[in-house]
């Protein structure tokens, strides 16, 4: 693991009792993601949440990183808090980490959900993070929120301007733009796709219905290539599925978990 991805500093946050379930946000927000989707399951589960480097309460690491070093760091965090089991679920970002512990760590992970990523990025969106990291990098990541806004909810959610898109412009007018331009550098670079048949999880593959294409493709991919998965689609969602539909999410979460 990359001496830059250590578990000190890192806070892990928990709630409820019950069997583990860790929440993986996505890229430049943090672990608050998941507070309206997943509040009425606590009384069955232990919500295990943190902050990936560079978000939220997590100091921007002192170098680049990859994916791997993300997986390997979940780990270590895990048995800091000993927690040597759990069911882990990831958005985007947090999906990608998500498939790579459960290929590499297939006895930690009991339950897999992955919402809303891909084990690899188009050519086009690998140019469009190195875009991303360099408008990062020149204006702050909260340059980038028009844009990303479209990407991540239907245009009648950015309309309303309901709690769940105020909280995705705060968190990026908020967050480092080295710390979101590290963080698209290593999406840029993933490539999990030989890892899909070493998944032995039963598995929830999640995503929006009005999702860029390449996101819909991947969801696709991902239930055809894990052997024991699933695919769901929530409606009407974009990229932030969980913030666009929570409570149709938590159903999904709390029957497969069940």
């Amino acid at each position: 693991m990359s001496a830059a991805l250590a578990t000190e500093g890192i806070r892990v946050h928990r709630t409820g009792t019950g069997p583990a379930v860790v929440l993986l946000h996505c890229l430049g927000v943090d672990s608050h993601l998941w507070d309206d989707a997943v509040a009425r399951l606590k009384d069955r589960v232990t919500l295990i949440r943190y902050d990936f480097p560079g978000h939220g309460e997590s100091a921007v690491p002192a170098g680049p990183y990859l994916v791997e070093d993300l997986s390997a760091q979940l780990g270590a965090l895990l048995t800091r808090e000993g927690i040597e089991r759990a069911h882990v679920v990831g958005i985007s970002l947090g999906g990608l980490v998500a498939q790579h512990f459960a290929a590499s760590a297939p006895k930690r992970v009991e339950r897999l959900v992955l919402a809303d990523t891909t084990p690899r990025y188009t050519d086009d969106m690998r140019r469009m993070w190195a875009q991303r990291a360099e408008g990062a990098r020149a204006g702050g990541a909260g340059s980038l929120t028009a844009g990303i806004l479209k990407i991540w909810f239907t245009d009648d959610m950015v309309a309303a301007n309901p709690r769940a898109v105020r909280y995705a412009k705060d968190s990026f007018a908020r967050m480092a733009g080295e710390g979101y331009a590290l963080a698209c550098e290593a999406l840029a670079a993933a490539d999990l796709r030989s890892l899909a048949p070493k998944i032995l999880a039963r598995t929830l593959v999640i995503c929006g219905d009005q999702d860029v294409p390449s996101f819909l493709d991947s969801a696709r991919w991902l239930a055809a290539n894990i052997g024991s998965a699933r695919l769901e689609w929530l409606a009407p969602a974009r990229h932030a599925s969980v913030l666009e539909q929570p409570e149709a999410f938590a159903r999904l979460l709390r029957d497969f978990l069940a």
